[in-house]
C-alpha cells in the first residue's frame, strides 16, 4: 500500500510524524505498507527549521510543491494543480491529510477527484461559525473523506450528527499526544533558562498566531495591559515571529513597557521543555493548550471555543475569547496557584499512530 500524507504547514508535520513511524515500525514487521511525504509550501520555507525533521525523527519532505501565495482561493486552485500533478505520476493508494487548512481542502478534494482513498487525521472538528475559512474546509474535508481519524468523543459525535457512517469514523485518539510521550526524555533545556535567569515553574509562556488577534492592536493592547495590571512578577516569555512580533512590538511601544519578554522562536523539542516546565501557558493554539493538559501545565486559551473540548472538560485548559479582563482573572488563578483540578482524557496513551496504521491496513 503506497500512503501519501499531505502537510500545509509546521504543525501538521508534529502531527503525522507520530504515524510516520508507526509507518516505518510496521515496514520492519514485513507489512507491505510506504509513504511519501508532500509538503504543499516551498523547501526554504522559514518555519521549517532545520532541526525540525531531526527532533521529530523523521526525513524531510520527498516532495515541496512550491505554493507559497497569501490569498487562500489562488491558494486552493495552485494546491490543486500541483498535487493532481503528483497523483499523475506517483502510483498512491491512500492519502491523508491533516488539520483544516486550504491546501488540506485542496488535496482533499483532487485526490476523490482521481478516485483515489481520502483519509482524514484529525477530523470532526468544528467552531460552528461559517465564517471562519477554516470552517468550510472542515466541512468539506470531512465530507469527502472516506476513512476519519478523531481524537475524541466530541469529534466523532459532530462527525457522525453531519452524515458520517459509522463505519468511516474511528476515534484513536489524540496522535500529538504520541510525540509527547516518544519526546518526553528527549527534551532540550533552552539557553534562554540562563541567560533570563528562569526558573522552572516560575514563569508563564505566551504564544499568539491567531489574526483576528493579531489584526485588533487595540484589544491586543487591552490584553497586554491586563496581563501587566495583573501579573504577580513572573516572567511572561513570548517565542514569536513575524506579524505576531511585530503586533505585540507595537502595542508595547505605545504603552512605554514591556509587558512581555519577546525571544525568539526556539527548536521543537526546546520549545516543548519551556512549556512542559511552565508554571503557566497562555495561548491561542489548540495544539499548545492540548500539549499543556498532557503535562498537566495550568492553560489560558485566547479564543470563544476549542477544536478538542477535553482539554477543556477534562484537561488544564480554559477559554477566555478575546476578553482582556477574563484574562486579567484567569492570571490571577494561575500565578496564585489556584488552578481547577484536571486529568488526561481517555486515549491520550501514546498509542494513537498505531491504531491508525492498524486501521488503514485492515480497511484496504
Amino acid at each position: 500500500m503506497n500512503i501519501c500524507i499531505v502537510c500545509g504547514a509546521r504543525p501538521n508535520f508534529i502531527k503525522v510524524a507520530p504515524v510516520i513511524r508507526a509507518i516505518e515500525t510496521a515496514k520492519t514487521q514485513g507489512k507491505d505498507v510506504d509513504y511519501k511525504l508532500v509538503f504543499s509550501g516551498a523547501e526554504d520555507d522559514p518555519t521549517l527549521e532545520s532541526g525540525l525533521f531531526e527532533d521529530l525523527q523523521i526525513r524531510r519532505p520527498d516532495v515541496f510543491l512550491g505554493v507559497t501565495c497569501v490569498n487562500l482561493n489562488e491558494l486552493t486552485g495552485q494546491v490543486m494543480s500541483a498535487f493532481e500533478a503528483y497523483l499523475q505520476q506517483n502510483p498512491t493508494d491512500t492519502v491523508i491529510v491533516v488539520d483544516d487548512l486550504a491546501s488540506t481542502m485542496a488535496t482533499a478534494i483532487v485526490t476523490k477527484k482521481q478516485g483515489i482513498r481520502l483519509v482524514h487525521l484529525a477530523a470532526g472538528t468544528r467552531s460552528f461559525d461559517i465564517r471562519m475559512p477554516k470552517e468550510i474546509n472542515r466541512l468539506v474535508i470531512d465530507g469527502l473523506s472516506d476513512i476519519l481519524f478523531t481524537a475524541g468523543m466530541s469529534n466523532n459525535s459532530i462527525a457522525n450528527r453531519e452524515g458520517a457512517e459509522l463505519s468511516k469514523v474511528y476515534m484513536v485518539g489524540n496522535v500529538l499526544i504520541d510525540n509527547m510521550r516518544f519526546n518526553r526524555n528527549r527534551l532540550v533545556r533552552p539557553a534562554i533558562f540562563d541567560t533570563l535567569g528562569l526558573e522552572e515553574k516560575n514563569y508563564i509562556v505566551f504564544t499568539l498566531n491567531r489574526k483576528v488577534l493579531i489584526g485588533n492592536l487595540e484589544n491586543l493592547q487591552l490584553m497586554l495591559e491586563s496581563l501587566a495590571q495583573n501579573s504577580r512578577g513572573m516572567k511572561l516569555i513570548a517565542p514569536l515571529r513575524g506579524l505576531a512580533k511585530e503586533a505585540v512590538e507595537e502595542c508595547q511601544a505605545r504603552m512605554g513597557r514591556e509587558v512581555l519578554t519577546l525571544v525568539e522562536p526556539l527548536p521543537y523539542l526546546e520549545f516543548s521543555y519551556l512549556t512542559a516546565h511552565a508554571a503557566g501557558i497562555i495561548t491561542d493554539s489548540g495544539n499548545v493548550a492540548e500539549e499543556a493538559t498532557f503535562n498537566q501545565v495550568p492553560c489560558i486559551t485566547l479564543n470563544s471555543y476549542t477544536e478538542h473540548e477535553e482539554t477543556v472538560k477534562v484537561g488544564t485548559n480554559v477559554l477566555v475569547g478575546e476578553d482582556a479582563g477574563k484574562l486579567g482573572e484567569e492570571l490571577r488563578k494561575m500565578e496564585s496557584g489556584e488552578w481547577k483540578s484536571a486529568g488526561l482524557p481517555d486515549r491520550w496513551d501514546g498509542r494513537s499512530a498505531e491504531r491508525i496504521v492498524q486501521t488503514l491496513l485492515e480497511q484496504r
